[in-house]
């Protein structure tokens, strides 16, 4: 009886990891493809993020308010000193992150893009070391050179490539890893109590769409205004079904966020790392098939370095969360109330800081 009950907790382990794991997928894999799908009809991508950042703000605090219901515990609301000194400059990296990686798409495929985004490991590294929270060792020199060269490999000679676009997205992976650094140094500090994703989403997405809105108004805010999309419409239906496709890629968004969450919550950093690898490569397969992206050998040769870099980097991570005995910040978290209200249950002995610093270098994949 002992037997069969580790038998069947053993397979709804594994069921339900994979079924994580396929949500995660759904989320960043159609969020790729759906915003590309939307930049060929509705050529305004800042706008298009502005509402989407607007559509994530309404639901993180709609959950805020039904977490708040349920338990009858106040939400964490920072003073406005704390907001703009801490919280700003945050915010602000991850606008133009988010703001130029869609941008791009008005000029680049889906494969190239993705390559590039990758790239983003790269910067984060970089930065870790400016900051501090890394320490130069050899093997990071290695995974740095690694990527570096899968990414001018899969970039040399490509017959779809163009400079506008990588030129945008490379400056987003540059800015995303200033952002998922101070993000890392954000959440690590606890007295602001932004651990919960939900929190730190709601307190992001004010400041972030203030600080897109100028780069909007110079590059969109004319066209916008005279395009009979928006403003100028003929058909209520052709507006109707536009802000609806906007709508639609808000909650693609949101649910990226979650869905991330959720499943380093259940499972561990290590298994959304790993899902990250292999989401890059599924992407370029389904570029590759349905859009028609063209892919040399030697871009899949410099694909494959890059993922050898990446793949490096998870297993140093790996190996150091499990041979460092020292004390690590933010220990002791994992039974979070709120936290175990959200997401049904928590991880008991969880460390919650290294599965946010690893989850911060799976998302700068993407």
């Amino acid at each position: 009886m002992g037997r069969w009950a580790l038998e069947v907790a053993f397979v709804w382990k594994a069921v339900l990891t994979l079924g994580l794991v396929l949500l995660y997928y759904c989320f960043s894999i159609g969020i790729t493809f759906y915003n590309k799908w939307l930049t060929k009809s509705f050529h305004f991508p800042l706008f298009m993020t502005m509402l989407h950042l607007a559509v994530i703000f309404l639901f993180s605090a709609l959950s805020r308010a039904l977490v708040q219901c349920s338990s009858h515990r106040a939400r964490v609301v920072l003073s406005w000193t704390d907001y703009l000194r801490r919280v700003a400059p945050t915010a602000l990296a991850t606008a133009l992150d988010v703001g130029l990686s869609n941008w791009s798409f008005l000029y680049i495929t889906v494969s190239l893009y993705t390559m590039t985004k990758s790239s983003a490991v790269l910067f984060i590294l970089i930065f870790s070391l400016i900051f501090k929270l890394e320490k130069l060792r050899a093997a990071l020199v290695l995974v740095v050179l690694l990527i570096a060269g899968g990414l001018f490999m899969f970039t040399y000679k490509s017959t779809q490539f163009n400079v506008e676009g990588f030129a945008l997205v490379l400056g987003a992976s540059f800015i995303g890893g200033i952002r998922w650094t101070l993000t890392q140094i954000l959440l690590q500090k606890a007295e602001l109590g932004l651990q919960n994703p939900i929190d730190t989403m709601f307190h992001l997405q004010p400041l972030m769409f203030l600080g897109l809105f100028p780069l909007f108004a110079i590059f969109e805010g004319l066209h916008l205004s005279t395009s009979e999309k928006i403003f100028r419409f003929q058909d209520t239906g052709l507006l109707l079904r536009v802000l609806g496709s906007l709508f639609l890629g808000g909650i693609l968004a949101f649910g990226l966020g979650f869905s991330e969450f959720l499943l380093v919550s259940r499972t561990s950093s290590l298994t959304l790392s790993i899902a990250g690898i292999f989401k890059e490569v599924c992407t370029l397969l389904l570029a590759a098939h349905l859009l028609g992206d063209q892919i040399s050998l030697l871009n899949w040769l410099g694909f494959a370095l890059c993922v050898s870099g990446i793949s490096l980097h998870v297993a140093l991570k790996a190996l150091h969360s499990k041979g460092d005995g020292s004390p690590k910040p933010l220990k002791g978290q994992g039974s979070n109330p709120d936290r175990e209200l959200l997401l049904w249950s928590s991880q008991q002995g969880e460390d919650d800081y290294e599965e946010e610093e690893d989850c911060l270098v799976a998302q700068g994949q993407q």
